[in-house]
């Protein structure tokens, strides 16, 4: 391989072979040894560099005085853009223009292989905004994250907890913030909130810049992680008196033990804590958490602050959708677009603000292709037309971002105990139409239907009860069609029994009935009386001697006959209202 590159070069198979065996087979020592070496003179007509200023091949010279070899720099330079690692500014992106020096190739002149590799690329087109482009790179985060708030002035939509007299200013003001809870759906600000905070205590008087802000996932932190962290804010807060808020996303997933790992630290005073969580913390967080901590509410939001967060992404120029798409690229959205989203998110920011940039790279996509089908790069002297370079957010886009409208539900959580309690009481006001919304609700968000049967069921007998006693027997009926036929064709079959339950006449007497004697069994005093003589089964003789069955009058030959039922301490007590029930003491 040597050999051969110092023959394309020009000199002969006997000189290439001789260097290179004098320099133990290093070409460039092998060039430079030929170049000084006495034996290159008195083969110089073997000598045919192509470096020559006319472009053409050295012949042999007809003078008896043979001239020098013409002058040649070191051999290393011939060879530096090989062993040169190539650097980024030295390889161009595609699509962006060079100026290549225009020189006309005459037809004898034969570049050196080597140097043909290094030839650049023809010229496509120049602009300076595909060069900036090219140094701003689109960001890896997504638009919601880099649409967060910085300071709790940017929040929207949670006035009711940032007010300025609120618990959370008044804290930040007076440099005493407390520990927090913060419980809300998905994508109403509880961890913008929580680097927010930070924010703003780093530029209030009061709080200067004495916080630090720790961020943990309960889904992928355990304890040993919360213990490191509390250990350095110790040794942060005896350096420089600097504290450190801990924020736990998901808190509620971590177990009671894990829990309890947080109530020394927050005790004394080593860290802020912060947790976030979409779970009722009464159900899924221990009691000595909740004592230590201050809950707040977050509310879904409205639809003017989905819409303002919208408007808000579209103009920054920094972290909005200029941002994402580069600077020769301008995004535009209609008021169409942004309604559409923010009344089909169901309260849930991010929701919002990724289908925007969903439809953003759809749009794009779609000038792109419109431009690249017309030819479109660029006008006469290669500038890139930047009115054409605005891409429309269509209604269509923004549709197929989000395929169908998000609905806030969880088959397990706080939303799915809301949603079957409205249901449970729109029938008992027998309101059907409310009824059935609540039922279109959670079928919408995926509830299992036999789950909405089985209440169904219960509903029959609690609250219409004997005022309709086929209300049972058609309750029982559609959850057995559930069974057998399925989604979606048997949310036609649940409509129907709840129509009914919701229709029919209402009687809570069974209900109060059981649960007014349940009570008196739970609440008696004492032993509870055992089932008096004659009531009692007697198949044997003994049972029989002891007085079992005795004085039993049996009613179907006795219709007028009266006899007691109840143990002697309930005689008289009425647990069913009911104007068709005889009286205990029949």
């Amino acid at each position: 391989m040597a050999e051969q590159q110092l023959v394309s070069m020009g000199f002969s198979d006997d000189i290439a072979a001789e260097a290179l065996t004098a320099t133990g087979g290093d070409i460039i020592k092998a060039t430079e040894w030929i170049l000084s070496h006495k034996g290159s003179q008195e083969n110089s007509s073997n000598f045919n560099p192509i470096s020559s200023s006319s472009g053409s091949p050295t012949a042999a010279t007809h003078d008896h005085h043979p001239s020098p070899p013409p002058f040649q720099p070191k051999i290393d330079r011939f060879f530096q853009f090989q062993s040169k690692p190539l650097t980024p500014t030295s390889v161009k992106p595609m699509g962006v223009a060079i100026h290549e020096e225009e020189e006309e190739d005459k037809e004898d002149e034969v570049p050196p292989p080597l140097l043909r590799l290094t030839k650049r690329p023809k010229v496509l087109f120049e602009s300076e905004q595909v060069k900036k482009l090219q140094k701003k790179r689109p960001p890896h985060e997504s638009l919601s994250e880099r649409m967060r708030p910085r300071t709790l002035d940017d929040v929207v939509g949670q006035d009711h907890i940032l007010a300025p007299k609120s618990l959370l200013p008044s804290a930040i003001d007076c440099g005493r913030l407390p520990s927090i809870l913060l419980w809300g759906p998905p994508g109403t600000g509880k961890t913008s909130i929580a680097r927010a905070i930070v924010n703003t205590c780093s530029g209030t008087e009061g709080g200067g810049s004495t916080y630090r802000f720790v961020s943990l996932s309960a889904v992928t932190s355990g304890v040993k992680d919360v213990r490191d962290a509390v250990d350095e804010a110790r040794r942060m807060k005896k350096k420089g008196n600097k504290r450190t808020i801990l924020f736990i996303d998901e808190v509620h997933r971590f177990n009671k033990a894990q829990q309890d790992s947080f109530l020394p630290v927050i005790e004394d005073g080593s860290v802020i804590f912060i947790g976030a969580t979409t779970e009722n913390p009464s159900f899924h967080l221990i009691t000595p958490l909740l004592s230590r901590c201050r809950v707040l509410t977050l509310n879904p939001l409205k639809p003017h602050h989905i819409a303002t967060l919208l408007r808000r992404a579209a103009a920054d120029s920094d972290k909005g959708l200029s941002c994402f798409m580069g600077e020769m690229m301008k995004i535009e959205v209609n008021d169409e677009c942004v309604e559409f989203l923010s009344t089909n998110c169901d309260g849930d920011a991010r929701v919002a603000l990724n289908a925007l940039e969903i439809s953003a790279t759809t749009a794009a996509a779609r000038m792109g292709m419109a431009r690249g089908s017309k030819g479109e790069l660029g006008d006469d002297k290669g500038n890139a037309d930047e009115s054409s370079l605005s891409a429309v957010i269509s209604l269509n886009d923004v549709k197929e971002a989000m395929q169908c409208k998000h609905l806030a539900y969880d088959r397990a959580g706080d939303e799915h105990y809301n949603l079957i309690s409205a249901l449970h009481k729109s029938m008992r006001g027998s309101d059907a139409n409310a009824s059935i919304y609540w039922l279109a609700r959670m079928l919408e968000g995926g509830e299992e239907p036999l789950y909405i049967a089985r209440r169904l069921v219960r509903f029959a007998s609690e609250d219409v009860g004997l005022a309709d006693p086929s209300a049972l027997g058609q309750a029982v009926a559609c959850y057995q069609a559930c069974h057998f036929i399925g989604m979606p064709e048997c949310n036609v079959i649940l409509a129907q029994c709840v129509a009914y339950l919701a229709l029919a006449p209402k009687s809570i007497a069974v209900y109060r009935a059981i649960g007014a004697a349940q009570k008196v069994v739970r609440e008696s005093v004492g032993q509870n009386e055992g089932v008096p003589l004659h009531l009692r089964n007697a198949p044997t003789k003994l049972m029989k001697d002891l007085g079992y069955g005795r004085d039993y009058i049996y009613t179907p030959d006795n219709p007028n006959s009266s006899q007691t039922y109840l143990p002697p301490s309930l005689q008289g007590y009425k647990f069913l209202d009911w104007p068709n029930v005889a009286t205990n003491d029949r």
